[in-house]
């Protein structure tokens, strides 16, 4: 592994452990040239998997792209970091157990707004004004409606 201080080719060794959920391992690495301290992480990849977005164009599947968005939807909410990785690898095992590797983009959209659904309201409406494009105030609203997140107004009664 390269240092990222020095780019020196190699690095040791100095722990190693699983991560909390067990679907990654943690290793500590240290540099023999610059003496810099470093973390790793090696997860299972189960095949390499291709989001085809709905303009038709294709790109890599990013677990990191998947944690900052789900990152910013739960932003300032009471939510534990390590719930959102948990997060993060069942969605990603679950996109690697469909046996495709062209994974449309609404499918991870969904996913992802399945999972924060259970987790935290607000982070799901943050994730959803995202993810089904609002443009005003209305969008919101009739989305709250649909999802039994809102009290009905006066006007709606």
């Amino acid at each position: 592994m390269r240092c990222p201080f020095c780019g020196h080719a190699e690095s040791q060794v100095k722990d190693s452990r699983p991560s909390e959920d067990g679907a990654a391992i943690r290793r500590r690495r240290l540099c023999p040239a610059c003496g810099g301290r470093f973390t790793t992480f090696e997860r299972v990849q189960l095949r390499e998997l291709t989001v085809v977005k709905r303009s038709g164009r294709r790109t890599p599947f990013e677990r990191e792209k998947l944690l900052r968005s789900i990152e910013i939807a739960t932003r300032k909410r009471s939510i534990d970091p390590e719930q959102v990785d948990r997060i993060v690898n069942g969605i990603t095992r679950q996109l690697e157990s469909l046996g495709e590797t062209d994974i449309p983009s609404q499918v991870v959209g969904e996913l992802v707004m399945k999972a924060l659904k259970a987790l935290d309201d607000v982070a799901y409406v943050r994730y959803a004004s995202v993810y089904r494009d609002f443009r005003e105030t209305k969008d919101f609203a009739d989305f709250l409606g649909r999802e039994g997140l809102a009290e009905p107004s006066e006007d709606d009664r």
